[in-house]
């Protein structure tokens, strides 16, 4: 069985500065996924440079396939330390989750790794190696469905230092109080984020030092097919129904569209109704039809799709209150939950017959609204680490 997972960041800048003196990078290869937490020394611009420094040159190689070990030696020969204070440039925290089920977790000065299984605290064992005169944390371990990780700057441990927490948020507390939203949270942002509340609450507001959380979660798989528009040629109708319900049950499969779901209902033989629940005025109703799990007007739906999958993926706004949006029940936040917190891989399955009741047939189709949605759509998906595969009919 082929693993995955779910990745999600947050962080807070030092009080008074533009800059986040932390950096995250994350780094898919066709055998595993990868995730990068990089801590510059101090906060600002310097720290930025620094951090971003480190990500980097962790994500450039290991994007080119370079082994993990290679990298940390590259990236402790380049940032060494400060000649006054003898503290590193850069601290990092390095996630390799294999496909395979293998896990490689480095960490060079950061705060330990959280990690999270059936609902407990677990240590990972660990080796302390030598590596260009530098300690070296390095774990080497198996994964499973459901396992989180949560990597961490030392803004989360200086949390409240001098003012709440006179010596700060002890890794021990922070442990037990990420068990804790772990049992609530629906996904691994939700999580990074009600942390960094945590810290940013100890700090009243003002955080003194930058504070960054990565989430990451071991998960199967989750695969949403997505059907929009009629086909071209009505004689492909069956063909684009059929390939829209291939796969098994675990597929999430959502209609976008009154035409389309018209045609799921007389191939598949079987009655759509549609509520009178609007929700939102500003949102069409849903419909209901057996075995499709959303079923949805179109154009209007997938444009505000779109703004909220666009808004997500600027993780600096992304806070309690936009959760709350997602959590509407009306049918375009119904869609982007999906895509943002049940969902790996997406496949498009999309008509390209002309709809008179939104443009001028004339038009070149690629000028067509239901075919930029799609092109924006596939584009804010893949902003968020959503893969995109489409068929066109």
């Amino acid at each position: 069985m082929s693993l995955t997972t779910e990745i999600a960041y947050k962080s807070l800048n030092h009080y008074g500065e533009i800059l986040c003196g932390d950096k995250v990078e994350i780094v898919h290869r066709p055998d595993s996924d990868i995730v990068v937490l990089a801590d510059g020394m101090g906060s600002g611009v310097r720290a930025n440079m620094l951090s971003t420094l480190t990500s980097k040159i962790f994500a450039e190689m290991l994007e080119q396939g370079s082994h993990l070990d290679q990298c940390v030696e590259t990236v402790i020969d380049t940032l060494p330390n400060d000649p006054q204070t003898h503290v590193s440039y850069s601290t990092f925290s390095i996630l390799q989750i294999f496909h395979d089920g293998r896990a490689t977790l480095i960490e060079y000065e950061n705060p330990e790794c959280i990690f999270i299984r059936d609902d407990a605290l677990v240590p990972i064992p660990k080796h302390e190696r030598l590596t260009r005169g530098k300690i070296v944390n390095d774990y080497r371990f198996n994964v499973k469905i459901g396992d989180t990780f949560l990597l961490m700057s030392d803004g989360t441990i200086h949390a409240g230092v001098g003012k709440k927490n006179a010596f700060g948020w002890p890794w021990e507390d922070i442990a037990d109080y990420a068990l804790k939203s772990h049992r609530t949270s629906q996904s691994p942002m939700r999580q990074a984020i009600r942390l960094c509340e945590a810290c940013n609450e100890l700090y009243d507001g003002k955080p003194g030092d930058d504070t960054t959380v990565a989430c990451v979660r071991v998960t199967e798989e989750k695969i949403v097919h997505l059907m929009t528009g009629p086909a071209r040629n009505p004689a492909d109708d069956e063909k684009m129904v059929a390939d829209f319900m291939s796969g098994d049950d675990s597929v999430t499969r959502i209609v976008s569209g009154g035409t389309s779901a018209t045609i799921v209902s007389r191939v598949l033989g079987r009655p759509m109704q549609v509520s009178l629940d609007y929700g939102d005025s500003d949102i069409p109703p849903m419909g209901e039809i057996e075995g499709i799990d959303l079923v949805t007007e179109g154009v209007l739906t997938l444009a505000e799709v779109i703004r909220l999958i666009r808004e997500y993926a600027d993780t600096d706004k992304v806070d309690r209150a936009y959760f709350r949006k997602l959590d509407d029940p009306n049918a375009a936040a119904r869609i982007a939950k999906v895509f943002i917190e049940d969902c790996t891989r997406v496949v498009l399955y999309v008509g390209t017959a002309i709809n008179a009741a939104y443009q001028n047939p004339d038009l070149p189709l690629e000028l067509g609204m239901r075919q930029n949605l799609t092109r924006q759509l596939t584009e804010a998906l893949g902003a968020i680490g959503r893969p995109v595969e489409t068929h066109v009919y």
